[in-house]
């Protein structure tokens, strides 16, 4: 990796670490912990090989299930856990445990039949509760559910979640006032008041209470910073009944604050049709509202179980199905984040999101051939659509393929019709896949084009100021523009590695060096920014050091074309006017 183009990360999370999945789940899945949920007790491992063969047994697949949970392998660890309480079916622990993965899996059967044994054992088991209510919803029986609800503990997701699906259960029951009246509290409080109003326009609006629908509606779907899911749902109510205009408004509205449309995609088109055709559906938008809450707080495991516990109540719920298959994405699971993704309708909301993310999933998973075809596909598709293309572009110049991502790239530019100040990226890009292709004419002008339409971008900055470094070109507006970059990021060690590097060529050797070494700091494992320090040490006659810099780079797997100069410079040092190759 160079110090110009940092490139491109694979789509990853941190692997699951602990058997519960997170503290915040466990305090789900036990009522019975501390207020904050802490860190539940997991069994420990068997001393020796005394105990009964069904023990030694259990105590194996628990190991192999804490294994598979540490890997991020969560399927498998569901089966070891689930083979672990067979073994040992009257360990909470283990119960806890079967049923959290389960009920992450989307093996909801399987996590109904363990809430209810947990539910036995604990009671206040929020999460339990939660998935037995669901159970009960969708067979129909809104009284049961609504009955397990109410039970719930009024703290953490039970101060929202719980009188969102009690309100729906009611709803489900034909109490639509004591369904308005169970959401009312949420409204005096500025973090739910959204929620409120949302599912109050919702409640109504199944009720056939336009007046109260659309006064609620209004305020969900008013103003910027609405959610699509407010959005969509305010929309079909005015397309529903005769105000088309006001629809159009609001879509247009949040398009102005989404430009790239991709999820928007298909919200247009839902006919009129009421947003929560059902309570159940509402119960659905409840947990979907959970599940976005807690991802945004980064609790992917709570915010998995609440997606799929929406999916388990609505299938054709869309939003919550990306959310989904973005968990998985972030997890590494590509192939099955696939698979969700590919469940999305095509016309459905996030349909041309989804086809996207399946494509860049594809690429990561080696098939770049597979990922080319269906942005293609998806570029014919919609001719005036440029994001299929500026994706090919992207996966063919992190394939360095760069003469066929600036046929990419230039598809993407003549489609626009107006360029704005948001496709600065664009012209990066290309500028980027054209400089690596040998067309430097085109590639300063677009890196030009793009600190033109983004003037302090610094990663343009420092693109343009090391290029020029490279050809030993406007030293001095080169080191200004790169002095720029280093402001703006001051802890990005490629763009201080390109600030050393200018210093170097301009023979400042001691300055390059005192940058240089920030610069290592900050990326210790790249080997051009190791091989630049030594060029700069060993201009200042640290040769022992110098010769170290460039083992180091040397063990860091530099590009093949840099290998041989640096052997070279281990051997024999620098002559008196050798520099270290370029970065690229």
């Amino acid at each position: 990796m160079g110090t110009k183009d940092a490139g491109r990360t694979a789509a990853g999370g941190p692997p699951l670490t602990r058997v519960l999945l997170t503290a915040a789940l466990v305090a789900l899945t036990a009522g019975c912990g501390s207020e904050n949920g802490g860190n539940a007790a997991v069994p420990a491992p068997p001393p020796n090989i005394v105990q009964p063969v069904s023990e030694r047994s259990a105590a194996g697949a628990y190991l192999a299930g804490r294994h598979a949970a540490d890997i991020g392998d969560t399927a498998a660890a569901a089966d070891y856990f689930a083979g672990a309480l067979a073994g040992d079916p009257e360990n909470v622990e283990l119960l806890q445990g079967a049923f959290a993965l389960m009920a992450a899996e989307g093996r909801m059967a399987e996590a109904s039949d363990l809430a209810r044994r947990l539910l036995q054992y604990d009671a206040n088991a929020v999460l339990a509760a939660v998935v037995v209510a669901i159970q009960d919803a969708k067979a129909g029986d809104f009284a049961a559910a609504s009955r397990r609800l109410e039970a719930l503990p009024e703290r953490g997701l039970g101060s929202f979640l719980g009188p969102l699906l009690t309100a729906w259960a009611k709803a489900g029951q034909g109490d639509i006032d004591g369904a308005m009246a169970t959401v009312a509290p949420l409204a005096g409080n500025a973090h739910f008041a959204a929620l409120h109003d949302f599912h109050a326009a919702l409640i109504n609006d199944l009720a056939d209470r336009r007046d109260a629908a659309e006064h609620f509606y209004r305020k969900t779907g008013a103003g910027s910073g609405a959610a699509l899911r407010y959005v969509q749902a305010a929309a079909a109510f005015f397309e529903r009944t005769g105000r088309p205009d006001e629809a159009r408004r609001l879509f247009a509205n949040y398009d102005e604050d989404h430009p790239d449309g991709s999820l928007l995609d298909g919200a247009a088109v839902a006919g009129g049709a009421k947003a929560v055709p059902s309570a159940a559906a509402g119960m659905a938008e409840a947990l979907f509202g959970a599940a976005t809450s807690v991802r945004q707080s980064n609790a992917l495991d709570a915010a998995l179980i609440f997606a799929r516990l929406a999916l388990e109540l609505r299938p054709d719920m869309p939003l919550a199905r990306i959310l989904v298959a973005d968990i998985l994405q972030s997890r590494g699971r590509l192939a099955e984040a696939n698979r969700t993704y590919s469940a999305i309708a095509e016309g459905s909301v996030g349909y041309w999101a989804a086809q996207l993310r399946i494509a860049a999933n594809l690429d990561e998973l080696g098939d770049e051939e597979g990922a080319a075809r269906l942005l293609e596909k998806l570029a014919a598709e919609r001719p005036q659509q440029i994001d299929a293309l500026v994706a090919l572009g992207e996966i063919l110049r992190t394939g360095k393929r760069y003469a066929e991502a600036v046929a990419a790239y230039d598809r993407a530019i003549a489609r626009l019709a107006t360029v704005e100040k948001r496709h600065w990226v664009l012209f990066y890009s290309r500028g980027i896949s054209l400089e690596r292709s040998g067309q430097w004419a085109r590639a300063e002008s677009d890196l030009r084009k793009a600190l033109e339409l983004e003037p302090d971008q610094p990663h343009v900055l420092n693109y343009l100021g090391y290029s020029w470094v490279e050809q030993g070109a406007h030293l001095d507006e080169a080191k200004r523009m790169i002095e720029r970059a280093v402001e703006l990021r001051p802890n990005d060690g490629y763009i201080v590695d390109s600030l050393g590097w200018v210093l170097y060529r301009r023979g400042d050797f001691a300055e390059a060096v005192r940058v240089l070494e920030r610069a290592v700091e900050l990326r210790p494992e790249d080997p051009t920014v190791n091989d630049h320090l030594g060029d700069a040490l060993w201009r200042v006659g640290r040769y022992d050091e110098a010769r170290f810099q460039w083992q180091r780079a040397l063990s860091l797997d530099p590009e093949p074309e840099l290998v041989g100069g640096i052997r070279g410079k281990i051997v024999s040092g620098l002559e008196e006017k050798t520099a270290a190759g370029p970065a690229k």
